[in-house]
């Protein structure tokens, strides 16, 4: 009966996914430039999150200081660009893997640390970062005022400068990193993660490697974050520290945490909150932050699970309820 009505709902699903695209492709052709803009950037925070979910919602381990790895993807973008001239799009992948590398370093002697002390250590290098692109390192972060004159990404003859190119070159990269990770979710990778997020000892015992598994999912998440941050400093042609600062680490951690962990569209549910929310709110500019905690507050006592929990979190509560 399972089997069935799983094959029924496959082409229902599809059918969905499917009108949804057609809508995201129609939506720049109708909206105007300003909210084709705030439809980019939430396509970037979409990939943030998306990026932090792996580490967070798919393996557990509690990280608060991703800004790091994003600032890390702007900044390679930006000093490789104007100091040695390398074109934008090529940056694009050089920076997710950069950022990934740094991942690797900075995470691996840390990775054995569970729960508070992993989250105040992440906090702790967000923080260090943050600090030494103040700094200005043998002159290529620009101190305070960050790095100016990025160049445009070109694609051929396209050089990518009005909104709707930003808009376009977003929703490619973000569909394709979430077919990526669907199918990551239902691989041997996926279920070992969620394995190590249920029982870490467990997961041992049953033979998964569990440290390495942990660096990958810090790999992958840094990495798909760094590319965020190339497609952000390409956008803003600047971009200084006052950009990746604790608070957008809250700020990606509140978007996994509300809209579900684990779930994929429970992200961009969450993202679509942090995002456009605010700007539907810029009348009340001056409450919006009481607007969100009183949100967070009633989220956490009255649906714990998220705006739209993972599939694995509902067998759970039915399991839970059923006993």
């Amino acid at each position: 009966m399972e089997v069935v009505s799983e094959a029924k709902e496959f082409p229902r699903r599809r059918l969905i996914y499917g009108a949804l695209f057609l809508l995201l492709l129609i939506f720049p052709f109708k909206a105007g430039p300003y909210w084709t803009d705030v439809a980019t950037f939430f396509g970037i925070y979409v990939l943030l999150g998306l990026s932090l979910n792996i580490i967070v919602g798919e393996v557990g381990l509690f990280n608060m200081g991703h800004a790091a790895f994003y600032a890390l993807g702007a900044y390679t973008t930006g000093i490789l660009n104007t100091v040695w001239g390398i074109p934008t799009v090529w940056l694009l992948p050089v920076s997710g893997i950069l950022a990934g590398g740094f991942g690797y370093l900075l995470t691996r002697p840390i990775i054995h640390l569970r729960g508070d002390y992993l989250l105040i250590v992440t906090i702790g290098l967000n923080e260090i970062l943050r600090i030494t692109l103040i700094n200005d390192p043998w002159g290529l972060t620009g101190g305070p005022n960050g790095v100016l004159g990025i160049k445009r990404m070109r694609l051929g003859s396209l050089v990518i400068s009005r909104p709707i190119h930003f808009y376009f070159l977003v929703l490619i990269i973000t569909t394709l990193v979430v077919m990526a990770l669907l199918r990551l979710q239902r691989s041997r990778i996926g279920r070992a993660w969620n394995y190590i997020r249920e029982d870490e000892v467990a997961a041992e015992a049953m033979g998964i490697d569990v440290r390495s598994m942990k660096l990958l999912a810090f790999v992958l998440g840094a990495g798909l974050a760094g590319i965020a941050g190339s497609i952000y400093a390409t956008k803003m042609m600047i971009i200084s520290p006052e950009s990746f600062t604790f608070w957008e680490s809250i700020v990606l951690f509140t978007i996994v945490v509300l809209g579900g962990m684990g779930s994929i569209p429970g992200v961009i549910v969450g993202s679509a909150v942090m995002m456009i929310l605010p700007e539907l709110l810029r009348d009340f500019m001056q409450y919006r932050m009481l607007f969100f905690g009183a949100a967070m507050v009633v989220m956490m006592v009255f649906r714990p699970q998220g705006l739209w929990p993972s599939k694995r979190w509902q067998l759970e509560m039915g399991r839970e309820t059923e006993e």
